[in-house]
């Protein structure tokens, strides 16, 4: 932003800075911004302004460039996002005239989206559902058919916002393309609002990664204690992994034992729960192992709410 002393350096020559600064003053009264801040602070005058023209400068263009705002990437005031306010005080009948920085609403509403963001990790995971807001109104009447399915994706967003995490997830299930990640996502925005980290993990790719972990141990143990550790885990398309027995019951095994009964965990799936026992239960290596696959389930099955998820299949509509 260009500063009163540019200004009136760039005035035609044969006026001393004295006349110039002079004529600003009185453009400068001229605007209601000033009579306002005048009227809120009496002891103020035109003497004490004369020795803060500077401020008082800075303080009318910066409330012009605000009320035309381009944008906060073009802010054009000195710090972006911010800008000067002004506030007076008489003190043993010496009136100072003082400024400070304070943010817009531009600006805190970045900071809140960064603090957000900040709070959810993805892994393999199109982030772009998770960037985008959403009204539970919007939600609702994307696809009337699966309304029930969101109903009760809302219901647990409140019990949590009311009384804390729960114990219990959500296990969704459905076909392809119904909308279950993109309704995880909305559950991972809505409670980072709130205070809630999260992690949501893409299944098929994620475990391929484990197994190149594998040789990585600092790397892996990182990689477990996070998702352990983390308010709202969210295990998506589950079930569609090619699990190897290490996988399975040292990673899932490993997080979900810690997490049961501590932190909810949640699911998207194109099974049931009977049929993800049976995918657990089998390994490429080891073929059926009926009881391990049922160990792992007894991590899941008691603690998940089961949301069947119906509508029409929305990839590659446009």
């Amino acid at each position: 932003m260009e500063s009163l002393g540019e200004l009136l350096k760039s005035w035609p020559a044969g006026q001393s800075l004295t006349e110039q600064a002079e004529r600003k003053l009185a453009e400068l009264m001229r605007e209601p911004l000033i009579g306002k801040l005048l009227d809120k602070y009496p002891d103020l005058n035109e003497d004490v302004l004369r020795l803060n023209l500077n401020r008082v400068y800075q303080y009318v263009t910066e409330y012009r460039n605000c009320s035309n705002c381009p944008g906060l990437d073009q802010c054009p005031n000195d710090y972006e996002g911010h800008y000067t306010l002004l506030s007076s005080e008489t003190v043993n009948g010496l009136t100072q005239l003082y400024d400070r920085k304070v943010s817009c609403k531009k600006y805190l509403a970045r900071q809140t989206e960064d603090a957000i963001r900040s709070r959810i990790r993805s892994f393999y995971v199109d982030d772009s559902a998770l960037r985008r807001g959403y009204s539970s109104d919007e939600i609702l009447t994307t696809d009337l058919e699966r309304a029930k399915a969101v109903g009760q994706v809302l219901r647990y967003i409140d019990r949590t916002k009311d009384s804390g995490l729960q114990e219990e997830g959500l296990y969704l299930a459905g076909r392809f393309g119904t909308g279950k990640t993109f309704l995880m996502c909305y559950l991972l925005q809505e409670l980072a609002k709130a205070g809630y980290s999260g992690v949501i993990v893409y299944m098929p790719d994620f475990v391929e990664d484990l197994k190149a972990l594998m040789h990585e141990p600092g790397k892996l143990k990182e990689t477990v204690e996070m998702m352990k550790e983390t308010d709202l885990l969210i295990f998506d398309d589950i079930g569609a992994e090619n699990l190897n027995p290490w996988v399975r019951d040292h990673v899932l095994g490993a997080i979900l034992n810690y997490r049961m009964e501590r932190k909810p965990t949640f699911y998207t799936s194109n099974y049931d729960l009977d049929a993800l026992e049976r995918h657990f239960s089998f390994t490429s290596k080891d073929g059926d192992e009926l009881h391990k696959g049922q160990r792992l389930m007894d991590r899941v099955r008691p603690y998940v709410e089961v949301v069947m998820v119906t509508g029409e299949n929305k990839r590659g509509r446009k």
